[in-house]
Order: structure tokens, then C-alpha cells, then sequence
């Protein structure tokens, strides 16, 4: 196995990226690390370029009236999730920087049921909407995590994680425990089916977990470590970088995507008629299917479409078109799918959506049928 000499990833030399310098083969784990690597042109980076469109779009706004819609869309989007996407780009900078890859493995790699129930429950305990969830699920992906872990971490995290539950309680009352328990009874499902598909070879495996004895004891290996770490200046100032190194690797390969569905989502808020959600979005199989639709585009972080769904709820009356408002704005989000293509794999973002899609319906269905 070779080593990236960005991020220092253990990579395939049979599928890692090859770049050949000074008569030397190098490996790649990304195209993102294979760019920094090679000293792309700044003009040719996504997130250069991404960010250019939206200044621009802003800029033009004080000039032209028909885009002052987007910018206060656009903006309101902003104070929404910016913390967010801060607070998962620290907490992953976090993980890169202090916690080693053999405790990620050991408690997110393992086969087994136990190991999906792990993700979930730290889904559950993570406080950051879908924007910094991304960052952070990335991330235990590079350090060693299943690619089934990392989808139920991504699917429990935004709607059943605690801040939100309380959210959703307050808004939807009792009924609200529905949308929190389906959440969790879907990344359970689709965190076993992704078990199988990992076993038969239909999704692909992480590179990066790392083999772990198996009487390999976190607690004791926590101990010595702690034992061993010397609080000085010197140290904190390590400390520091390191964060500060993982965080902008992470950014890197995360903040143009969800640039990407802001300047997305921005638009359609800006200029899909408020009136054309009430009337498409009832009780229905179709009203379903709409909803479905609308939230692929819409879908911006869970704090800002919880009242989004309660309006949708209080006008139409419909607990399952609100149910799927929020859970497909992850399974079907272009920003997910994007980062599940780019960074954990294709098939991997191609079998989320189908094995999430169908049970988020269902349960919608079954929602506006018994629950009205």
C-alpha cells in the first residue's frame, strides 16, 4: 500500500490516482489531494470558482432588482447554517488531529450489527445540521469508518439528532416522535442492507480502516496516550496546526458542494412561488412524489427546514409529506450524493437514495393514512 503525500492516506496503488514525478510513481487517494499536490491553478479550483459565481450574483443583486430575491435568499440560507459548517469543520480537524484511526476502525469498521447501531447512536448525540454532518461523516470516513457506518451517520445525524428532536417535539407536539423514530428505523434499515451489499461486493469497501487486534482496548490505548501528552506551549501550538490542517483539508473537499446546494437552494427559494408548495404538496401518493421533489432542491439544514415542514404540516395537514420534506433533503440531496460520489464512492451514492427513497415513501404514506 502506498501512502498520499498530502494527506497520508493508505492508498491501492490499483486504484489509488498515479502521478509520476522525478522518474517516481506517486499515489493519490483523491483528485482533490493529487491537485494540491501538483499546484493546480487557483482559478481551477471548484471552490474558487464556486465562490465567484455567488459574489458576482450578489454583487449584481444591488444592481439588478430581479436578483434581489436571491440575495436575500441566498443570505437568510447563510445566518441558517454558517455555524454549522464551521462547528463540523472543527470537529472534523478534531478527529483528524487527535483521535487515531485504530479507535475509528475498532468501533465503526467492525461487520455487524453493532456497528451500525454505533453510527447511529452517534448521529443521534451529534448537535450540527445536515451541512456540518457532512463534513464530519467525510471525515470518519477517512479515518477508517465502514462505508455502511458512514451512511447511517449521515442519515440518523441531521433529523434525529438531539437539538433537533426538541425542535421537532415543540413544533409537531407528540406527533413529532414519528419523525424522529422513523428517522432512526431508516438509517438502522439501510445501514444492515448496506451490509449485504458491502458483503456482495455491489458497494465498495473504505481503503482506510485500519486492521485492529482484536484485543486491541481503546480505554488502555487512551490511558497511555493521555499518560505520554505533555501540556506546554510547544505542545498547544502543535495542537493548533494540526486542527487547523485537517479542518482545511476537510474544506477542501467538502465547502464546494455545499456552496453548490446553497446557490441551488437559493434560487428556488427565490423564485418557486410559496403558493405552488401548498397546492402540490397534500395528502396524496402525488403529493408525495412532489414533495419529494421539492425537498431534492430545497433541502438546506435541519434547523432551517423543521418550520419549513410544520407550514407544510399546518396547511395541508399532511404529517407524512412534512416526514418526507425532511428525511429525503438528505437521501436525495445532490450535496450528500455529491460528497457520498466524490469521496467514499459512486456505487455507494447511487445505492443510497435507492434503498432510502422507497422506505422514506412508504413511511410518509403510511404517515398521512394513520396519522392525521
Amino acid at each position: 500500500m502506498a501512502v498520499d503525500p498530502v494527506c497520508g492516506m493508505q492508498v491501492d496503488e490499483k486504484t489509488g490516482i498515479r502521478v509520476s514525478k522525478g522518474g517516481k510513481d506517486l499515489f493519490f487517494c483523491s483528485s482533490n489531494c493529487r491537485d494540491r499536490f501538483t499546484g493546480k491553478p487557483f482559478y481551477k479550483n471548484k471552490l474558487f470558482l464556486l465562490s465567484g459565481i455567488c459574489l458576482l450574483l450578489l454583487g449584481f443583486s444591488f444592481v439588478f432588482a430581479i436578483l434581489e430575491p436571491f440575495r436575500e435568499s441566498f443570505l437568510s440560507y447563510l445566518r441558517s447554517i454558517w455555524w454549522a459548517v464551521l462547528l463540523g469543520l472543527l470537529l472534523g480537524g478534531v478527529i483528524d488531529h487527535f483521535v487515531p484511526s485504530e479507535y475509528v476502525s475498532k468501533i465503526l469498521a467492525r461487520k455487524g450489527a453493532r456497528t451500525i447501531f454505533n453510527s447511529v447512536f452517534l448521529g443521534f448525540l451529534m448537535s450540527a445540521c445536515s451541512h456540518g454532518i457532512l463534513a464530519l461523516s467525510i471525515q470518519l470516513h477517512k479515518k477508517g469508518a465502514s462505508n455502511p457506518a458512514v451512511v447511517s451517520f449521515l442519515l440518523a445525524s441531521p433529523w434525529a439528532n438531539f437539538a433537533v428532536t426538541m425542535m421537532i417535539l415543540s413544533l409537531f407536539g407528540i406527533k413529532g416522535l414519528f419523525i424522529i423514530i422513523a428517522a432512526l428505523v431508516i438509517a438502522l434499515n439501510t445501514g444492515f442492507i448496506f451490509i449485504l451489499l458491502e458483503k456482495n461486493n455491489l458497494i465498495e469497501k473504505n481503503k482506510n480502516i485500519t486492521e485492529v487486534p482484536e484485543n486491541f482496548s481503546i480505554i488502555r490505548d487512551f490511558r497511555r496516550r493521555s499518560g505520554d501528552y505533555k501540556f506546554n506551549l510547544y505542545t498547544l501550538i502543535n495542537d493548533i496546526k494540526g486542527i487547523r490542517a485537517g479542518a482545511v483539508s476537510l474544506a477542501d473537499m467538502v465547502l464546494w458542494w455545499i456552496i453548490l446546494g446553497m446557490l441551488l437552494a437559493s434560487l428556488a427559494g427565490a423564485y418557486i412561488p410559496v403558493h405552488f408548495f401548498h397546492k402540490f404538496m397534500g395528502p396524496t401518493m402525488l403529493g408525495l412524489l412532489v414533495t419529494l421533489g421539492i425537498a431534492t432542491v430545497i433541502e438546506v439544514c435541519s434547523e432551517g427546514s423543521s418550520p419549513l415542514a410544520f407550514e407544510i404540516y399546518r396547511q395541508s395537514g399532511a404529517l407524512g409529506n412534512s416526514f418526507t420534506f425532511l428525511m429525503a433533503g438528505v437521501v436525495t440531496d445532490y450535496t450528500e450524493i455529491g460528497l457520498l460520489w466524490t469521496n467514499v464512492g459512486k456505487k455507494t451514492a447511487l445505492w443510497m437514495p435507492v434503498v432510502a427513497v422507497p422506505q422514506v415513501i412508504i413511511l410518509g404514506y403510511l404517515a398521512n393514512l394513520f396519522l392525521k
